[in-house]
């Protein structure tokens, strides 16, 4: 899928958290100077062609769902947790449990650290970009079946999703609570609460798109 569907160029729009007609921040004024350079556009390319696989997906026969918060989120995991959930084919490849799994990382790692993040010259360009995209359209798109990069392997065998739904809720509830300081998106870089918040949201509706009540 394209980052930006109407055909502007994200890259020179406000960065993560900026309101339309404020005065860009220092960071946002910097990643425009930097990719009004030369050196920026060739490093922004290479960037891009290491860590595009991940953001740039469109997925098919999804929902196309959209949660504003990360406690609107739960309701439709609780949902389809308590019904006969039923993967909707081809949207992905992973099953219910590998799918919590893999969203209960995402939302512990904020609180503690990635593993591998991506470089900070992808995290301040396209990684940026790509999260004031999803932003100012409420909806993220990836690869459905793209780990986290360095995190654990999802234990695709585990008989049941009671565990990695308790494990989610868990970490749905240390994040709310979470006072301190946010440790860096792998992708997209520093975010604050709210603008994570934004970002666990969106990333649990597009997984749960590819999932549906069965009849």
């Amino acid at each position: 899928m394209a980052l930006n569907p109407h055909g502007s160029n994200p890259l020179g729009g406000a960065g993560p958290g900026t309101a339309p007609g404020a005065s860009p921040s220092a960071p946002a004024a910097q990643r425009r100077a930097f990719l009004a350079s030369g050196t920026g556009l060739a490093a922004l390319g290479v960037a891009a062609a290491a860590g595009a696989g991940y953001l740039l997906y469109r997925p098919g026969n999804d929902r196309q769902l959209v949660f504003g918060t990360l406690a609107r989120a739960m309701q439709e995991v609780e949902r389809l947790a308590g019904a006969a959930v039923q993967p909707l084919a081809p949207a992905t490849a992973w099953n219910w449990p590998q799918t919590l799994e893999h969203c209960a990382q995402s939302i512990e790692f904020s609180l503690r650290g990635f593993p591998a993040p991506r470089s900070a010259l992808f995290q301040n360009t396209l990684g940026a970009a790509a999260f004031n995209v999803f932003a100012l359209r409420g909806r993220m798109s990836h690869d459905l079946a793209e780990p986290i990069p360095g995190a654990p392997a999802l234990d695709a065998s585990m008989p049941g999703a009671s565990a990695a739904l308790a494990r989610l809720r868990q970490a749905v509830q240390d994040f709310s609570v979470h006072a301190g300081p946010l440790h860096p998106h792998f992708a997209y870089g520093a975010l604050d609460k709210a603008q994570y918040e934004q970002a666990h949201a969106m990333h649990l509706a597009n997984h749960l798109s590819a999932f549906d009540a069965g009849g």
